[in-house]
């Protein structure tokens, strides 16, 4: 019985349904591209149901899985910023002024050179801009699973979540604009100022507020009760969006459908190479390894949330950008759980 408690409390964060996340949002695809193919004047008239360029029914199932990642966010963990400097440098200097970049040359390179041929001009502007959007979205949620794979600093990784959500509500807008702007995007700004309004301060406001009124307890054990009763809708809600995505992509994806391994290579690139950028330079400035991963990890993974929200308000649902961002979806976990492996298996190599 002992045995079988301690392997009970070791068994992995991600649960049995997230471990095979990539395995659901794949059979949802598939599902999204049937139902769209078959159906699609049902996805026409979903796609019709807007606001202010903002799709009534892909904002509700945002809102629901972006909500309880805000509730996780504890603003008075600020006041331990300055406990460990090197990791929250390198943190916000890899998400904010190194990764955006990569990422918008990665698709410059790819979709308006090398794969210039085999995708047509528009469909590579917006796969760019797609791109571009992910990039800017530093990661909220999924970095406390990653954090706990790898043994992190639990408290100093919150630290570094709530400082990255801060810094992207003046962030994010700006400097999408100004990447999309230097790829010859026309960016409706209030159509971005109301994106990030909706799918950052409003969830942040209410999952600051969701914890004001939980957090009476010093093991903040009802935050985590209501996060973990919510949690199931937060993945039925991205399935449920992918599903969405693809069947309003479905007649594209039928005629290209080599597009989603196009766009895969790019980001396996950029996922990679920025993890090696942030793990070496920890290595190399010595911080310690409970740290330097979460640190790394941080700023390999992506708010993907937010990118297909603001894809589709920028560019519409059956747009290549939001095509982008939900690939993204599908490319992120099996690389993030190869990069957890990795770290890990180098754990011994840090002081």
């Amino acid at each position: 019985m002992k045995t079988a408690a301690i392997e009970a409390n070791t068994e992995s964060p991600l649960g049995v349904f997230a471990r095979y996340l990539s395995l659901w949002i794949a059979l949802c695809i598939s599902a999204g591209v049937g139902l769209g193919a078959v159906m699609p004047g049902v996805f026409q008239f979903v796609a019709g149901l807007e606001v202010a360029s903002v799709n009534l029914v892909v904002a509700v199932l945002i809102w629901v899985m972006i909500y309880p990642m805000m509730v996780n966010v504890d603003f008075a963990s600020l006041k331990d910023v300055g406990r460990k400097p090197k990791g929250l440098c390198i943190t916000l200097v890899v998400n904010w002024l190194i990764k955006p970049f990569t990422m918008a040359a990665l698709g410059v390179l790819f979709f308006e050179h090398l794969f210039a041929g085999l995708v047509d001009p528009d469909t590579a502007r917006e796969t760019i801009a797609g791109m571009i959007l992910l990039g800017v979205a530093p990661c909220t949620a999924m970095v406390f699973v990653w954090s706990q794979l790898v043994r992190g600093d639990a408290n100093y990784t919150l630290v570094q979540v709530s400082i990255n959500d801060i810094i992207m509500v003046f962030a994010f807008a700006p400097i999408a604009a100004l990447l999309l702007g230097v790829t010859d995007i026309v960016v409706p700004w209030e159509t971005l100022l109301l994106s990030v309004i909706l799918y950052v301060v409003i969830p942040l406001t209410a999952g600051y507020l969701t914890r004001q009124k939980l957090d009476r307890s010093e093991d903040h054990h009802e935050v985590r009760e209501l996060t973990e009763r919510l949690k199931p809708f937060s993945v039925l809600g991205l399935l449920a969006t992918v599903v969405l995505l693809f069947g309003f992509q479905a007649g594209t994806i039928l005629s290209q459908p080599t597009v989603i391994g196009l766009i895969a290579v790019p980001l396996l690139i950029q996922s990679y190479g920025i993890f090696l950028i942030a793990y070496g330079w920890a290595y190399l400035w010595n911080v310690p390894f409970s740290t330097a991963a979460p640190a790394a990890l941080i700023g390999t993974s992506n708010f993907f949330e937010l990118a297909v929200a603001v894809a589709i308000s920028l560019f519409g649902l059956d747009s290549g950008a939001a095509l982008a961002t939900v690939v993204g979806v599908l490319v992120e976990v099996p690389v993030m759980l190869s990069l957890v492996k990795f770290a890990n298996h180098t754990r011994s190599r840090f002081r």
